[in-house]
């Protein structure tokens, strides 16, 4: 969007920079505002050398001048004056220590709750409880009939306050079907069959039941983990190894006699008189 200023409104602007470029007791008090920034530094030889001056309004001014303290570059000190109309003496504002361009800054503060990721718990940490996690839904709600609560609570173990929401169980099928157990793994591809023809796959119930299983050969690396139907490993049920051609007896082994070193064979005895 454009925006138009009006000929009387471009003229009172040069006015009010005009006047304010012009304005010699704000320019003038450099070293008021220096030993300002010096009274708040830890130390005076902490305030640097003058950076400029730049008008922030009618009779407001902000001098800056470079921070040299060690952990600080590119930061600076800004004391900002101004003075009253027709006064002929500045007034101290303001006294700040801001980041330039170059400055370097920590990173944007995160709580302890979104800096985790998966992994970082680990023995004796708890994670904070989330109401309006998306992964999540309201369980069983308790109906008020003694019958219909015990069959739900204790016969089909429906007593959870929360289960997982479709949103949940999306987000863990790609996960795990991305991840080291599903298809695309090097020792997948390498597999001669799929787990879904393998004796030793546990099928997960419910819609997961359709993409995954638990394997239960403790020969296979996947032993106790969650797999995919079309994962594979070479510790498959119906799978064995080729078998290669044998031969009995032996057949003799091939000599080459250009290649053996002749060795003389030592005597059988110490060489010596011979008795008569």
């Amino acid at each position: 969007m454009v925006t138009t200023i009006a000929p009387a409104a471009r003229t009172s602007t040069r006015r009010v920079t005009a006047r304010t470029s012009r304005d010699a007791v704000l320019n003038g008090a450099v070293e008021l505002a220096r030993a300002a920034a010096q009274e708040v530094a830890e130390h005076p030889e902490d305030v640097g050398d003058h950076l400029g001056t730049v008008f922030e309004d009618e009779r407001v001014a902000s001098h800056r001048f470079a921070a040299t303290m060690k952990g600080y570059r590119g930061w600076h000190w800004t004391v900002t004056v101004a003075r009253v109309p027709r006064g002929r003496t500045a007034t101290i504002s303001e006294v700040e220590l801001l980041p330039g361009e170059e400055a370097v800054l920590a990173p944007a503060w995160l709580p302890w709750a979104e800096r985790l990721r998966p992994g970082d718990v680990g023995p004796g940490d708890v994670l904070p409880f989330r109401p309006d996690d998306p992964r999540l839904e309201p369980g069983y709600t308790p109906t008020g009939d003694p019958e219909v609560d015990e069959v739900a609570i204790e016969e089909l173990a429906l007593a959870r306050a929360r289960v997982l929401s479709p949103q949940g169980r999306a987000e863990a099928a790609e996960r795990w079907y991305r991840g080291s157990r599903g298809p695309t793994t090097a020792g997948s591809v390498a597999a001669a069959a799929e787990c879904m023809t393998c004796a030793f796959l546990i099928p997960l119930s419910g819609s997961m039941g359709q993409l995954f299983g638990v394997c239960a050969n403790e020969w296979s690396p996947d032993d106790g983990k969650v797999v995919s139907l079309d994962h594979g490993c070479g510790a498959h049920s119906e799978t064995d190894v080729e078998e290669q051609p044998t031969e009995w007896p032996a057949p003799a082994p091939l000599i080459d006699e250009n290649e053996i070193e002749q060795v003389p064979a030592a005597d059988d005895g110490p060489q010596g008189d011979t008795a008569e």
